[in-house]
């Protein structure tokens, strides 16, 4: 073993208020210097085992831990929670949950003043995170005005400013682009050296595999086996999607066509084939952005952007974090309004109001999207919700493996498994375009693969689909034309998560 035990966790169980138990009598022994990587399928547990060991389980999550759980050698179950703080830290699948503050300093340094540090104790700390996460550019920046990525990134600068011993995470790259996560498996490497012991929930491994020491497979609450990297790279892919588990190797970015500058003869109505006649959109539609200039926190994003999607197509909106995307989005969903240019739906100019009709959006961050207690009731929402619109939501939730979760609160389900739910909500509601900010964020192996074809199914009946990503694996499965969104020129540059 690499060093002294930090963690343990032995017969440790875990269920959820009012529900089965989810976590399953697991071992788990975790020493310094070590990188352990957690995987397997959308709600197999992953997420849980974070929470028993930075207490948020049977704390923040109400429910009843069972088995031992230690740290430092010592057991938490009576520990005090400013101790645990200082022992563990923790990198949560939504960055925004964890914060505190507007500005990104005071974020970073919330949990040493909270822990009680001397103030220059506390600025010393802040600066050396800041630095090592290469977020001093932005350090001026509010927190709402950062990236997905960027706000991903802060948050591991907070979790290490207490300089704890065990830093857990819960998907730390799902928002992040490719260079940015290779950027953070170096990031770890160097936390591994400097004797931190790390725990890591993942469904995206690659950048992990230099990292990671051991790879703990998890099903249905269980820890089913413990594999090493040649393990992992020995897998064949039909295995390795069974298992939820994502391409251990780095997936080159697919070729694919450029988006058109124009929507060509797309026009109002205009159906593309069928391939579920009772799923074919209400109004098939081209979507247009014609010379797009967006601005935010009175820094340009990006200008002069032209692109169009037809019903049919499945565009890849690209580019590095903080460049712009999802603002872009939101101009096009008519939750936001552009410095100059327009977005048309069907070859019409439509108002904010009208855009919000005609075009759904499933944001990156869903914790807060749901309204109804059923997943069933929530799908029907922004449908016509008669006989045919059930039939359709049914077959929608059973394409995206969520048929079996009808009767639960959409708040019980994972980060997957919301994700899922959201772009369900999406496809039900038969709207002509599509817009999915990250939509594979949080979403394993095989839940890829059934959003993928979920999504060539719905432009087959006429969608037109614009999918925000920097996922290659998910690009190469479904995507037809790419648009890479560039920023505004330097001062864009300092805006970058590195």
């Amino acid at each position: 073993m690499t060093g002294d035990l930090v963690a343990q966790l032995k017969g440790a169980s875990f269920s959820y208020y009012g529900a089965p138990e989810t976590l399953h009598a697991v071992d788990l022994d975790v020493h310094a210097g070590e990188c352990v990587v957690l995987m397997g399928a959308s709600g197999s547990g992953k997420t849980t085992i974070v929470r028993v060991l930075n207490g948020l389980a049977g704390g923040y999550y109400r429910g009843s831990v069972s088995g031992d759980v230690f740290l430092g050698g010592l057991s938490a179950r009576d520990m005090e929670a400013w101790r645990r703080a200082e022992l563990v830290g923790s990198v949560f699948q939504d960055p925004t949950a964890q914060f505190f503050s507007s500005q990104l300093a005071g974020e970073v340094a919330f949990g040493c003043e909270n822990i009680g540090y001397p103030a220059e104790e506390v600025v010393r700390r802040t600066d050396a995170a800041i630095g090592r996460l290469g977020l001093d550019r932005l350090r001026t920046i509010a927190v709402d005005e950062l990236s997905s990525g960027q706000k991903q990134r802060v948050a591991i600068a907070s979790s290490l400013a207490p300089a704890p011993r065990l830093v857990v995470m819960d998907e730390p790259s799902s928002n992040l682009d490719e260079d940015a996560a290779q950027e953070l498996g170096a990031v770890l490497m160097e936390l591994k050296r400097q004797g931190y012991a790390l725990v890591v929930a993942e469904h995206r491994i690659s950048y992990l595999m230099e990292c990671a020491d051991r790879f703990c497979y998890m099903e249905a609450g269980r820890m089913r086996a413990v594999l090493s990297r040649d393990d992992v790279f020995a897998m064949d892919g039909s295995e390795r999607v069974a298992m939820g588990v994502r391409s251990p190797a780095f997936v080159p970015r697919p070729s694919l066509k450029p988006a058109p500058l124009a929507a060509g003869l797309a026009r109002e109505g205009e159906r593309a084939a069928s391939g579920e006649a009772f799923g074919a959109r209400l109004e098939a539609a081209s979507l247009e952005v014609d010379g797009l200039a967006v601005s935010r926190g009175g820094n340009l994003l990006f200008s002069c952007v032209c692109f169009a999607v037809e019903p049919g197509q499945i565009m890849a909106l690209t580019g590095k974090n903080g460049v712009g995307k999802t603002s872009l989005a939101q101009v096009a969903v008519g939750l936001g309004r552009p410095d100059e240019g327009c977005v048309r739906v069907g070859g019409r100019k439509l108002s904010r109001r009208e855009l919000r009709r005609r075009v759904w959006y499933s944001p990156n961050d869903v914790s807060m999207e749901f309204f109804s207690s059923r997943v069933d009731e929530e799908v029907l929402l922004f449908s016509d919700q008669d006989d045919a619109a059930r039939r359709y939501a049914d077959h929608v939730l059973g394409r995206l493996g969520l048929a079996e979760l009808g009767d639960r609160h959409p708040s019980s389900l994972s980060g997957g498994q919301k994700q899922r739910l959201s772009i369900a909500c999406g496809l039900a509601s038969r709207r002509s375009v599509l817009i999915l900010d990250e939509p594979t964020s949080g979403l394993d192996a095989l839940s890829m693969r059934r959003l993928a074809d979920a999504l060539r199914c719905a432009a087959e009946e006429g969608a037109a689909v614009v999918v925000i990503t920097h996922d290659n694996e998910f690009m190469r499965e479904c995507c037809t034309h790419v648009f890479a969104l560039e920023g505004a020129g330097a001062d864009e540059d300092e805006r970058r998560a590195r």
